[in-house]
């Protein structure tokens, strides 16, 4: 049956109760309380992922032969060790040393040589969002809540930042140009269309801004804009694409509202994808949105394949059985009645439910 298809949604909501899960990868500590008011950039939580090692070459250090070093080694295997502590020494009438270059802890000595296990920079979890701690995971992380608008992308280079929101386009599929960016944006976070040219990027990242939300990227500038250091989502996807009017017209009603971004990767296997939230006062929280769903008469959706990708219509119509398409491919279709007022034909594999 046509109407038990599940259906892949992506979330423009103008508001609703937005509630995610934030996890280490790895047991670590949990450095907020449940309640607390977080912003996005804040550190939720911490963990030490790949410890690194070091080799102190004794003998050389003490400039003995190697059978004569392995005496002077005042650490065993398994202490601790701060970073300056005398690892070798003193010997000679200089009073050589050997120090420890950082802190960590004795793994193994021998033949001159001492090897240690050192301190890395633990990996910070961010929040990720706005909003208030609704409940914490022992060793994990935290589950976070707030409430307001949220849209979500295809396609983010991992940042995480928030700002006020300033629109540089005047309808979905306008093109962003760097002349077009001057001091006055520094500091915002900017809604264009797409962008094609590296040196928008790189003016951007000069300014610079807060974050950045396209319609479309050139594919090009993928490696670059996986550099830039503040986020930057892509709503549509690559090559010169059309913002779909309902992002558009909830995001650029909200221009000059404070907007957060988490550029997360998209993850179907994780569930996550990047997003942009616009924090909303409420009295009562809203419904949390669906995660899935199937195709139905009365549906939004939005097209993900050209020749009209990325135009929003209705579904009036979902034939039973296979519909052949001129490819020669026979599939599951629906036939949707665009913005514009065209009716078309198009595989269930080509649509997203908008909700």
């Amino acid at each position: 049956m046509v109407d038990s298809i599940l259906a892949p949604v992506t979330h423009v909501l103008p508001l609703t109760t937005i509630r995610r899960e934030r996890l280490l990868p790895v047991s670590g500590r949990v450095l907020v309380r449940k309640g607390q008011k977080l912003n996005p950039a804040d550190i939720l939580a911490e963990a030490n992922l790949t410890p690194q090692h070091l080799m102190l070459d004794v003998a050389r250090g003490l400039g003995m032969k190697v059978e004569r070093a392995d005496e002077h080694i005042q650490r065993k295997v398994g202490e601790s060790v701060s970073e300056g502590d005398i690892i070798a020494g003193p010997v000679g009438w200089a009073s050589r040393v050997v120090r420890a270059p950082r802190s960590g802890r004795v793994i193994l000595t021998e033949k001159g040589k001492v090897f240690l296990e050192v301190e890395s920079p633990p990996f910070q979890l961010r929040a990720g969002m706005p909003g208030f701690v609704l409940s914490l995971i022992a060793e994990r992380g935290a589950v976070i809540e707030t409430s307001g608008a949220l849209v979500q992308g295809v396609w983010g280079n991992g940042g995480i930042d928030i700002g006020l929101l300033h629109v540089l386009t005047s309808k979905p599929e306008d093109v962003l140009t760097a002349d077009r960016l001057d001091v006055s944006l520094r500091g915002s976070v900017i809604l264009a269309g797409f962008c094609g040219e590296a040196g928008v990027l790189q003016t951007a990242a000069e300014l610079p801004l807060r974050g950045l939300i396209l319609a479309s990227l050139a594919a090009s500038l993928v490696p670059i804009a996986a550099r830039i250091p503040f986020p930057i989502v892509v709503l549509e996807g690559f090559g010169l694409l059309p913002m779909n009017t309902v992002a558009f017209k909830l995001l650029t009603t909200n221009e000059r509202r404070e907007v957060a971004l988490n550029a997360e990767p998209y993850d179907p296997y994780a569930n996550t994808r990047p997003e942009i939230i616009i924090p909303l006062p409420v009295t009562d929280m809203p419904p949390e949105p669906r995660e899935a769903t199937v195709f139905s008469l009365n549906q939004r959706v939005r097209v993900l394949r050209a020749p009209y990708h990325s135009q929003v219509g209705t579904i009036i119509a979902l034939p039973s059985g296979l519909e052949a398409f001129p490819s020669g491919v026979r599939a599951p279709a629906a036939q949707v009645r665009l913005e514009n007022g065209t009716e078309v034909f198009l595989p269930l594999a080509n649509l997203e439910v908008l909700e």
